[in-house]
């Protein structure tokens, strides 16, 4: 596929989804806009990524510290997400170039958030990870210690805004098998946001990638992350 084909493609695939999106949206009561398509762009070049941008894209969500580096001059004006596994010793190369942080599941990442963040005089906004599968494969607190984390994180960590959770179900053929994990994350959220503290303030609910995000988004996902249904198969 040239160039200008693909470009193409990616504003097809982008204007497709938030046209199902709005369908979804609106069969569950919400507005479409409650609903943040957060784009993908791990391996793509700053020219896809650009594509989506111009397509509408305002937030995108990268996985490794070092695409972000290697891309953040590269791109057009965006709000970038960090939504892979952080080491602590990678936080302070993205604590002033991220809006946000999705991957936070000890409380050892995110007093370093917090230290790096007050360095620069800032808070920064965090969603627990939340393993709702009890994947062994994957990173984040199972729903039983979640509660323990946000209570640690809201009682010692002054530059850190807790705005919601995430998850990444595990692939299923058929994404109706991860449903209940979808439910889950859901009832917890629900739960955990009723929480008064003026460091907590959930608005996002970060579930649902390219092959499960309108059955997330059917369950009440605040944010979907999607690449390869944007930017077509991973370079």
């Amino acid at each position: 596929m040239n160039q200008e084909k693909n470009l193409e493609m990616i504003r097809k695939n982008i204007l497709e989804i938030e046209q199902e999106k709005a369908v979804i949206a609106r069969r569950t009561g919400r507005d479409p806009s409650e609903i943040l398509l957060c784009a993908v762009t791990k391996t793509h070049p700053a020219e896809e990524i650009n594509a989506a941008i111009r397509a509408g894209v305002t937030d995108i969500g990268e996985n490794r510290v070092q695409e972000i580096l290697e891309k953040y001059e590269k791109v057009d004006k965006v709000n970038w997400h960090l939504i892979g596994h952080l080491q602590t010793n990678k936080v302070k190369y993205v604590i002033d170039k991220v809006c946000m942080i999705h991957s936070v599941d000890s409380m050892r990442l995110a007093a370093e958030i917090d230290r790096r963040a007050a360095q620069h005089g800032l808070a920064m906004d965090i969603l627990i990870e939340v393993n709702a599968a009890g994947d062994e494969a994957k990173f984040g607190v199972s729903p039983e210690e979640t509660e323990t984390l946000i209570t640690d994180i809201l009682s010692q960590c002054g530059h850190v805004r807790i705005r919601g959770l995430m998850t990444i179900a595990p692939f299923a053929e058929d994404p109706e098998e991860v449903r209940p994990y979808f439910r889950t994350m859901k009832e917890l959220y629900d739960r955990f946001g009723k929480i008064d503290h003026p460091n907590l303030d959930f608005r996002y609910l970060s579930m649902g990638m390219s092959n499960d995000w309108i059955i997330a988004a059917e369950e009440g996902a605040t944010l979907i992350r999607v690449g390869t249904a944007i930017f077509g198969a991973r370079h």
